[in-house]
């Protein structure tokens, strides 16, 4: 687990946009951090990164928000969800196993659903606007990925 330093909104969708470049079909992002720690920042990163056209905005009335990019781009709020059983009503392993990119905040609520292979993100305040941002990949190619990011990022010193 590489943590990078984020000194700005506008840092952390530029992290989320070097992140969103390099995923593919099937690539799931699960995003861990409290209330207001810039998970949706760096979601709308991720998805500009990914090709999407549009403003992302929290789906937490809706769950899931369907976008297009360079392939179908589902981001996830599971902010509203009490239990394991609310979220497998939700239907979320379809999308998860699916051919577009996953990006879910509160991903914690889904654990037991992730798939093994994923990138795995913790946001922290470090105080003001800054973040500390814990990134981790599951597998060799997701760690390939988190390599390539953590390289055009910089981790904090």
């Amino acid at each position: 687990m590489t943590t990078i330093c984020s000194k700005s909104a506008d840092g952390t969708i530029a992290l989320g946009e070097a992140l969103g470049s390099r995923l593919g079909p099937g690539d799931v992002v699960a995003l861990f951090g409290e209330l207001g720690s810039g998970k949706t920042t760096l979601a709308k990163g991720i998805a500009r990164g990914a090709g999407v056209g549009e403003e992302v905005f929290s789906p937490s009335f809706t769950l899931i928000h369907e976008h297009r990019g360079r392939a179908p781009f589902y981001h996830v709020d599971l902010y509203r969800l009490t239990g394991a059983e609310d979220v497998e009503q939700l239907g979320l392993e379809e999308y998860l196993y699916g051919q577009g990119i996953v990006v879910i905040e509160w991903a914690d609520r889904a654990r037991s659903l992730l798939p093994a292979e994923r990138i795995d993100i913790a946001l922290d305040f470090a105080g003001d606007d800054r973040r500390a941002i814990q990134i981790s990949g599951t597998s060799e190619r997701m760690q390939k990925i988190v390599g390539l990011v953590v390289s055009d990022a910089g981790a904090c010193n």
